[in-house]
């Protein structure tokens, strides 16, 4: 049966050349993300691999699955870099990382042009729109989620990305997916509907952002970057010096707006697990000086261990905790928990006690009192996912990630991990404060414009003043349910009907 199977599949090879070109459009395409943001060139590279798919029905399945390889190794080259960190030790397994990712996402490609082609559809490019964008917002959910680079991601360099604030991510990548097959029939009729259509997107986003927004609660908010090395960061000869850093950029004098109000470190900034060092949150609140302090910790208890954020008030008391509850495979977690590790020693990546993280209850607000208001926390890769933001059990005030992205590199993982949060804040209509051990540390509007940064890769602190609020957008309180009704209903209308 297994020899029958791969027969089959191999039948329907399109060849080397054929499978050249659509490894290549999606290779091109995957140049809209950061840190290219090349938007118009995935948008003509997703037209070729339509018209490829639908002109070759009989070979949609491979040329889908290359088309999504070749747009996953570029948008998710940074994969690598992890593995890097301790070339000697994990070095080896880089590019088998890259492969398995690429491919991963190349099979959701596949199966999104053999649908296509095998549904009685009168047009299989519109088709393969649909499915695509289908199963993008299943590859966001499927096996805990992994929504990372998802093709409607690249309209957050234009002014189009307000119109996240009514679809989110999956009804960008439809519009995207549909101007792109509108462009590959070649015919100016359907172009010129698709351009007029981006046209009036733009324009339309373009008077939003020119709307004024609410004034801001006058709380000042100081990020802090330490830039501690990714390589270097948990040697214990080199801890104090993080900390040094940490606690100086704390205690520095407030500037134009007056001295802050929440002081704000990355996550896992402290060095040392803070259960067994009673003497440092005390520390760290007179080097605040009478702010409150928001940090990245570890915890433990009873041999489990947390990814948390911490908030040490002015008396030196820890009043709140968040743990990390929704955690990277393999990352902070193995998939088989003790056993992988009591079993095989495998130890999730990222994690430095144990076996791994624990997962923590969900998310929850921070309170930070009446000037601040209420925070809806997302640790790193939190901030990818729209529907954990959307499950928070109140509207926050606004949104604060802390993140380590010292893992993801210098070239594309830190700017694209930045701007999925920056999409977060235009979804939910509030401001984003994000706070990174290397960067992108910046403060970001309701409608995700930056409003100030830190220079990327570097040591510092800045203050600012935290932006106003939006009303609740369409978004938060619908979430993607209309686009996937929208999306059904486009598949009924370009079903065949059967003659009578």
């Amino acid at each position: 049966m297994t020899r029958a199977f791969l027969s089959r599949r191999l039948a329907t090879w399109p060849g080397a050349r054929p499978a050249a070109v659509a490894f290549g459009s999606g290779a091109l395409a995957g140049l809209g993300h950061a840190p290219l943001y090349l938007w118009p060139l995935t948008l003509i590279s997703l037209a070729a691999l339509i018209r490829q798919v639908a002109g070759r029905p009989d070979r949609a399945g491979w040329l889908g699955l290359l088309g999504g390889a070749g747009y996953g190794a570029i948008v998710l080259s940074w994969i690598v870099e992890p593995f890097l960190i301790e070339p000697e030790t994990y070095g080896w397994m880089a590019p088998f990382a890259l492969l398995f990712m690429a491919l991963g996402l190349g099979t959701f490609w596949g199966a999104a042009a053999r649908l296509a082609c095998a549904l009685p559809l009168r047009s299989p490019a519109y088709g393969f729109a649909l499915t695509l964008s289908f199963v993008e917002f299943l590859r966001g959910h499927i096996l805990t989620g992994f929504p990372w680079g998802m093709p409607g991601h690249v309209w957050i360099s234009t002014p189009i990305a307000q119109l996240g604030a009514f679809v989110g991510p999956t009804g960008l990548t439809l519009g995207l997916m549909l101007a792109a097959a509108a462009l590959a029939r070649l015919e100016w009729r359907p172009a010129l509907v698709a351009i007029l259509a981006l046209a009036a997107a733009w324009a339309q986003s373009l008077w939003t952002l020119s709307r004024p927004l609410p004034e801001g609660p006058g709380a000042t908010v100081r990020l802090v970057q330490p830039n501690a090395e990714q390589a270097l960061k948990w040697d214990p000869d080199l801890a104090r010096r993080f900390l040094d850093r940490l606690m100086v950029a704390t205690a520095a004098p407030g500037g134009q707006s007056g001295p802050p109000d929440l002081v704000i470190w990355p996550e896992t900034a402290l060095p040392y697990l803070i259960d067994y060092h009673p003497e440092l949150p005390p520390m760290i609140a007179e080097a605040a000086q009478g702010a409150t302090v928001a940090l990245g910790v570890q915890r433990t208890d009873a041999g489990r261990h947390w990814n948390s954020l911490a908030v040490i008030t002015a008396d030196g008391v820890i009043s709140q905790t968040y743990d990390k509850h929704h955690l990277v495979p393999l990352g902070e977690y193995m998939p088989l928990g003790d056993l992988a590790y009591e079993w095989f020693g495998l130890s999730a990546f990222a994690a430095q006690h144990g076996a791994g993280y624990t997962a923590g209850a969900g998310p929850r607000l921070l309170d930070f009192g009446p000037v601040l208001g209420r925070a809806l926390p997302l640790i790193c890769y939190e901030a990818v996912f729209p529907q954990d933001v959307n499950a928070a059990p109140e509207r926050p005030d606004w949104l604060l990630q802390i993140t380590n992205d010292a893992w993801f590199g210098v070239i594309s993982g830190p700017f694209q991990h930045a701007d999925q949060a920056r999409m977060r804040a235009i979804e939910q209509g509030l401001p984003l404060v994000r706070v990174a051990n290397t960067g992108v540390t910046a403060v970001y509007d309701a409608r995700g414009r930056e409003v100030v940064s830190l220079p990327f890769g570097t040591e510092g602190h800045l203050d600012a003043l935290l932006p106003g609020a939006l009303e609740p957008t369409w978004f938060s309180r619908f979430g993607t349910a209309p686009v996937l009704v929208l999306l059904a209903g486009l598949f009924a209308a370009l079903m065949r009907r059967r003659a009578a």
